[in-house]
């Protein structure tokens, strides 16, 4: 893959081999975008445990404190005296059956975040294949299944993300836009790494967080030290 001169100056900045406290991978982060467009700032975590094993997932919601800088468009599946809640609380789309045969019919995905009731799973489990590779099904862990819907729409709309591992043990999640400036990405990425390290399981032996590696959308990786969270 050829890169062109601004990746190129962009690494120039970052010192081979070298692993950056958190304060400097950000600063660098910010200071090596060089897109025309606002950028979003993306965390790579590799952990060292087995996700193949049910007793090593590592997975779990948590609220931002500067949110992502996304609008995020939420579907609340929910039955009538559910409804009023949802939709006062921001929710863009709110339904039952009838949105979630829209789903299933249509092929309709226009939202970013799915919050069901509890009583509604049965239902929603039709929707598992549509739903489930695009990471939109909702879940217990991820707080997008609840009797609270209000609540649940309100985290969302205050940047609230989901995280999992991959295949291949690592998570990757946004944590910003340039545009926030390093204080607002850092505050936002020590709340997603201290809810990654609580998150811990306890069948988990060796190091825990392997690598961290922070990164815009178009410019070159950069990490960072992993001692401090506490392996």
């Amino acid at each position: 893959m050829k890169h062109g001169k601004n990746y190129k100056n962009s690494v120039a900045l970052i010192e081979n081999g070298k692993f950056y406290d958190t304060a400097e991978a950000v600063a660098l982060a910010v200071k090596t975008s060089t897109a025309k467009f606002d950028e979003t700032v993306e965390v790579h975590v590799r952990l060292g445990v087995d996700s193949r094993h049910a007793d090593q997932q590592v997975r779990g919601a948590v609220v931002l404190p500067n949110g992502t800088g996304k609008t995020v468009r939420t579907l609340v599946l929910c039955k009538a005296d559910k409804a009023d809640a949802a939709k006062e609380a921001g929710a863009d789309y709110v339904g039952a059956e009838d949105m979630i045969a829209k789903i299933q019919n249509e092929n309709w995905l226009d939202f970013d975040v799915v919050i069901a009731t509890p009583d509604m799973m049965g239902m929603v489990g039709r929707l598992g294949k549509v739903l489930g590779p695009r990471g939109l099904m909702p879940t217990p862990k991820a707080g997008t299944v609840t009797p609270d819907v209000a609540k649940a729409v309100t985290e969302a709309k205050a940047g609230k993300i989901e995280y999992r591992l991959d295949k291949t043990n690592i998570i990757h999640c946004p944590i910003g836009k340039v545009s926030f400036g390093a204080e607002k990405i850092q505050e936002n990425f020590e709340a997603l790494m201290d809810a990654i390290v609580k998150a811990k399981p306890a069948a988990t032996k060796g190091q825990y967080v392997k690598s961290c590696v922070l990164a815009t959308t178009m410019g070159p990786g950069i990490k960072l030290s992993t001692a401090k969270f506490g392996n």
